[in-house]
């Protein structure tokens, strides 16, 4: 199984896309994944890991949900 972490700036209130990009996840592929933990940060971070590798990075794309799933997916 899989776990997908989210790590997301406090600071900067995201807070609601970690949440977002977590729920969809679950209702998407909730029987693959093993868990889809929030991690908290700062400095503008908003990443998203599945099994340690980073499959997105909102320093190098536009956040973009349905992007994120497709990311994931394509590590599933």
């Amino acid at each position: 199984m899989t776990s997908v972490e989210i790590e997301y700036c406090v600071p900067c209130g995201f807070l609601r896309r970690a949440e977002d990009v977590q729920h969809v996840l679950l209702t998407t592929f909730g029987e693959r994944l093993d868990r889809v933990a929030l991690v908290t940060g700062d400095h503008g971070v908003f990443t998203v890991r599945v099994d340690g590798e980073r499959v997105f990075d909102v320093s190098e794309d536009d956040f973009d949900v349905d992007a994120v799933v497709r990311r994931v997916r394509a590590e599933l």
